[in-house]
C-alpha cells in the first residue's frame, strides 16, 4: 500500500505539472483544454476546474446552463455548475474504454449558453499496472523426440497483459535446467518465447522435463504470471514439417463473404509415410473471438471465414498456426499469421446541429454565422474523414474549426430576397471512402428584405416596327419594366423623356400612359418624310429612395402602298396620259417605237412596276417589255395590217393591294416618205407638246430630287448621332431599267437589308420570315456610317 501511494502522488504531481504547462502554453499551442488522469481513480477525483481554466465567470454557470454535450457514452465525466469543477462521476477502467495500445483520450463537448459557447476538453487516461501477464493455458504440453538436434526451436505461447506501455510484458525468464535455455524473438509489436535446446535429449536417462516459464512486465513494482512447460522426450522421428514461409502477411476488406478463403499455408515433412502427412491446426492460445471468425482445414491448410469480420471491432488478427505430422512421436511446426482487416467504408457520417439562427437580413454581411455543424463518422483513416458540402447553388458556405469535423454555417455573399426569400439549406456529410456514404441534414433560413433594386427592362435598346399612315391617338407600342423588390418598392411608374431643344425631336408626338406603359402617336408618320427616330423612356419605382433606370426605342417607320404609279410619258397636251406615235411600215421586227415611262413614290415591292397590255389591236403586231415598258414590233407589216393601232398599257406595282395607272399609245403606220416628210413638221407641232413635257419632267424630278435630298440630310444626322452597335445604314440604289423609283439598302447590327425593285441584283437572298420586299445583300464593300447615294431612271 506504500508504495502504490507513493506511486500515485507521483501521477497526480505529473498530472498537476501538465495542467500547469497547459495554463502557461495552452493559449499559444491549441485552444482546447486536456487534462490527464490514472485509470481507477477514485470517484469524486478532480480533473480539473474548466470554469477557471477558460476563464469564466462562476456564478454565471447556473444560469447559463453550463454543461457537457457530448463525450463518453457511460456519463464518465461530470461538471459541478456551481463551481465549474470537472470530476469522475464513474469508476475507469482504461482497458475497458480504449482497445489498443494508443492514447487514450476522451473528447468533451461543453457547452455554455447566453451567449452561446462551444468548448473543446480533452481527458487523457493513462495505464497504471492493474493487471498482471497471464497465458490461455496453465501447463504446455511438449513432445520432442529424443534425435532433436540441439538449437532447433520450439514456440512457446506468448503471454497476455490489458496494460500498454511500459506496464505490458517486458521480459520472460525460464528456471535453470541444463537442456533447455530461453530465446525471445519480437514479431511485430509482440514477444514470442522459444524454447532453444541446448543439449541432446536422451530419453532413457530422462523422459520428461519440466520447467517454469515466467513472464514478468515492466511496471512499478513489476507483475508476473507462470506457465508450466512439460517435455515428454519421445523416440526417433527426426523430421518436421516446414512451413513455406515463418510468417504470413494478409490483408483482408471486413464485412467479407462467410466462406471465403483468408490464406493457404503449406508445409512440408521430409519423412515418408504417416511421418510425411501433416496436419494443420490452430495454436491453444489464441484468443476465443478468433475461432469465432476464422476456420482451418486440417488437411489443406485453408484459412476460410466463419462469421462476421467488422474492422471497428478489431482490426488486426494474429493466427499460430501447427503442422503436425503423424510419426510417432508427430513432429510439429509454428507459423504466424497476420490478418490486417482493411476498413470497409460502412458507416455515414453523422450531422449534429448545435445551435441555428433561422432569419437571416438580406443585408447581412459575408461571413455572418448562422448555425454550428458537427460530424461524425464512426470508420478509421480516409473513411473517417468526413467532408461537409451544400447542396445547390446558395450564398451559404461551411467554415471548419480549428477541430477536425466542425464547421460553422455562414453567409457566402450578400443576400437577395427578391431573387430568394426562402432557403433549405441541405447539408451533406460524405466521407472519403470507397464507395462513399453520404447523410443529409436540411436547415430553413429565412430571408428578411431591404430595398435594393431598381427597375429593369428586358432589353436596351428596344425597336419598334410600325407601319406609316397610323391613327391618330392609337397605341403603337406598350413596354414593361420588372422590378425584384415587393410591396411599394416595386410600383412602376413610366415617362418619356423630351428634348426642351433638339430640332425634329419625335418625343413630343408621342404619350405614354404611366402606369402600364401604352405609348400611343399624336400624329399620322410618312414614311417618304420620315423613315426612323429614337426616344428614350424612364422606369421608377415608389421605394426610398426612389430608383430608377432607362431604355432606348428606336422607330423604324415601314412603307406602306399609299402612292399609285404616275406616268411621265406618254402624257398629251391636256395632262392625259396618251400619246400618238408614228413609225414607217417597213420597220424590221424588233423595232422600238416607244417606251412608256412611269414614277411611283413608294420604295421595294411597292414601287417595283410592271407593264402589261390591257387592250391591242393586234397582239401579233407590238409587244410590251413587262419590266422597262419598251414597245416593239414582233414583226413587219403587210399590205393588209391597219394603218392605226391603239395600245392601252396598265402600269402597277407590286404591293400586297396593287394601285395602277394606265396610258394609251396610238401608232401610227405611214409610207417611209410621209413619215420622213412629216417628220420636220412634226418636229414644230411637238415642240410646244415637247417643251410641256420637259417641264412637267422638271417639275418631278425637282421635286423628288428635294424630297431625295431631305432625306439624305435627316440620315447623315441621325447616323451621326447613333452608336456604332445600333446604326443603320440608308442606300439607294437603281435596280432596275426603265421606271422612275428608287430603292433602299439599311443595315442593322451584322445585317444588311434592301428594298429592291424589278431587277434585283446579283448574289441577293431574301431573308426568310422577313418583309416580302426586303433582300439581305452580301456586304462586298464597307462603306462609312452616312454613306448614301441614289440613282434615278427615266
Amino acid at each position: 500500500m506504500g508504495d502504490g501511494g507513493q506511486r500515485r502522488r507521483r501521477e497526480y504531481c505529473c498530472v498537476a505539472l501538465r495542467f500547469f504547462l497547459l495554463l502557461c502554453f495552452g493559449e499559444q499551442v491549441s485552444a482546447q483544454i486536456r487534462y490527464s488522469i490514472p485509470e481507477e481513480v477514485k470517484v469524486g477525483s478532480v480533473v480539473g476546474n474548466v470554469a477557471k481554466d477558460l476563464g469564466l465567470d462562476i456564478t454565471t454557470l447556473t444560469d447559463r446552463q453550463f454543461r457537457i454535450v457530448s463525450g463518453s457514452n457511460d456519463d464518465l465525466f461530470k461538471v459541478n455548475q456551481n463551481n465549474g469543477v470537472l470530476y469522475v462521476h464513474k469508476e475507469i477502467d482504461r482497458e475497458a474504454l480504449c482497445d489498443g495500445h494508443g492514447a487514450c483520450l476522451i473528447n468533451l463537448k461543453m457547452v455554455i449558453e447566453h451567449p452561446l459557447e462551444v468548448h473543446y476538453v480533452g481527458v487523457e487516461i493513462t495505464d497504471v499496472n492493474d493487471n498482471m501477464p497471464s497465458f490461455t493455458e496453465k501447463d504446455k504440453l511438449l513432445d520432442i523426440p529424443e534425435s532433436t538436434p540441439p538449437g532447433r526451436r520450439f514456440q512457446l505461447p506468448a503471454a497476455r497483459d490489458p496494460d500498454v506501455g511500459i506496464n505490458t510484458v517486458r521480459v520472460y525468464k525460464l528456471n535453470h535446467n541444463e537442456h533447455f535455455d530461453l530465446q525471445i524473438r519480437e514479431i511485430g509489436d509482440d514477444k514470442i518465447p522459444f524454447l532453444v535446446l541446448q543439449k541432446p535429449l536422451d530419453r532413457e536417462k530422462q523422459s520428461e522435463h519440466r520447467l517454469l516459464l515466467t513472464a514478468i512486465d515492466g511496471g512499478n513494482p513489476s507483475r508476473s504470471g507462470n506457465l508450466n512447460v512439460t517435455i515428454t522426450v519421445l523416440d526417433s522421428n527426426d523430421n518436421h514439417p516446414v512451413f513455406s514461409q515463418e510468417l504470413y502477411s494478409v490483408t483482408l476488406l471486413e464485412n467479407v463473404e462467410v466462406g471465403t478463403v483468408v490464406v493457404k499455408v503449406n508445409a512440408t515433412d521430409l519423412d515418408e509415410g504417416v511421418n510425411g502427412e501433416v496436419e494443420y491446426s490452430f495454436g491453444s492460445e489464441l484468443e476465443p473471438k478468433v475461432y469465432d471468425i476464422f476456420i482451418l482445414d486440417k488437411v489443406s491448410g485453408e484459412i476460410r471465414i466463419k462469421g462476421h469480420v467488422n474492422f471497428e471491432d478489431i482490426n488486426v488478427y494474429k493466427l499460430d498456426v501447427h503442422a503436425t505430422d503423424k510419426g510417432q512421436p508427430p513432429m510439429s511446426m509454428n507459423c504466424r499469421i497476420n490478418i490486417k482487416i482493411v476498413d470497409l467504408n460502412d458507416n455515414e457520417p453523422e450531422i449534429e446541429v448545435t445551435s441555428l439562427s433561422n432569419r437571416v437580413s438580406e443585408d447581412s454581411k459575408p461571413g455572418t454565422v448562422v448555425s454550428l455543424i458537427s460530424v461524425s463518422d464512426k470508420d478509421s483513416g480516409i473513411n473517417g474523414k468526413v467532408v461537409c458540402t451544400l447542396s445547390g447553388d446558395v450564398p451559404f458556405e461551411l467554415k471548419p474549426s480549428y477541430q477536425d469535423n466542425m464547421f460553422s454555417l455562414v453567409t457566402k455573399h450578400k443576400l437577395d430576397r427578391e431573387l430568394v426569400s426562402y432557403y433549405d439549406i441541405t447539408i451533406t456529410a460524405t466521407d472519403c471512402g470507397q464507395p462513399p456514404l453520404s447523410s443529409f441534414k436540411t436547415l430553413s433560413v429565412q430571408i428578411s428584405d431591404v430595398n435594393d433594386n431598381r427597375p429593369e427592362f428586358s432589353k436596351n435598346p428596344l425597336e419598334l416596327y410600325m407601319l406609316e399612315n397610323n391613327a391618330p391617338g392609337a397605341s403603337i407600342f406598350s413596354l414593361r419594366a420588372s422590378d425584384k423588390d415587393t410591396n411599394e418598392n416595386a410600383a412602376i411608374s413610366y415617362h418619356i423623356v423630351r428634348g426642351e431643344s433638339k430640332p425634329n425631336d419625335m418625343a413630343s408626338f408621342l404619350n405614354i400612359n404611366s402606369d402600364n406603359g401604352h405609348i400611343s402617336a399624336l400624329k399620322t408618320f410618312d414614311f417618304e418624310t420620315l423613315k426612323t427616330f429614337k426616344f428614350q423612356v424612364v422606369a421608377t419605382d415608389s421605394g426610398t429612395p426612389l430608383l430608377s433606370s432607362n431604355v432606348t426605342v428606336n422607330v423604324f417607320i415601314l412603307d406602306q402602298n399609299d402612292n399609285a404609279p404616275v406616268i411621265l410619258y406618254p402624257v398629251s397636251a391636256n395632262g392625259s396620259a396618251e400619246g400618238v406615235e408614228e413609225i414607217p411600215r417597213n420597220v424590221n421586227a424588233g423595232h422600238l417605237v416607244t417606251k412608256v415611262r412611269a414614277y411611283d413614290a413608294d420604295i421595294g415591292y411597292n414601287g417595283w412596276l410592271l407593264f402589261s397590255l390591257q387592250e391591242v389591236s393586234d397582239h401579233s403586231l407590238f409587244s410590251l417589255d413587262r419590266y422597262t415598258g419598251q414597245i416593239r414590233t414582233l414583226r413587219s407589216f403587210t399590205e393588209t395590217d391597219e394603218a392605226e393601232h391603239k395600245l392601252v398599257i396598265l402600269v402597277k406595282d407590286n404591293g400586297n393591294v396593287s394601285l395602277s395607272a394606265t396610258a394609251t399609245v396610238i401608232i401610227n403606220a405611214v409610207e417611209p416618205k410621209e413619215a420622213f416628210a412629216a417628220s420636220d413638221v412634226k418636229s414644230s407641232v411637238k415642240d410646244d407638246d415637247e417643251n410641256n413635257v420637259t417641264f412637267y419632267l422638271i417639275i418631278t424630278l425637282g421635286s423628288v430630287s428635294t424630297l431625295f435630298l431631305v432625306s439624305i440630310i435627316v440620315l447623315i444626322v441621325m447616323q451621326c448621332s447613333k452608336s456604332p452597335d445600333y446604326s443603320s445604314k440608308y442606300l439607294q440604289d437603281a435596280n432596275y431599267d426603265g421606271t422612275l423609283c428608287h430603292s433602299i439598302q439599311y443595315r442593322s447590327g451584322d445585317k444588311r437589308y434592301m428594298l429592291v425593285g424589278p431587277r434585283m441584283s446579283i448574289g441577293s437572298t431574301i431573308v426568310p420570315g422577313s418583309n416580302g420586299n426586303t433582300l439581305v445583300v452580301p456586304d462586298h464593300r464597307r462603306r462609312a456610317s452616312g454613306e448614301v447615294r441614289a440613282n434615278l431612271h427615266i
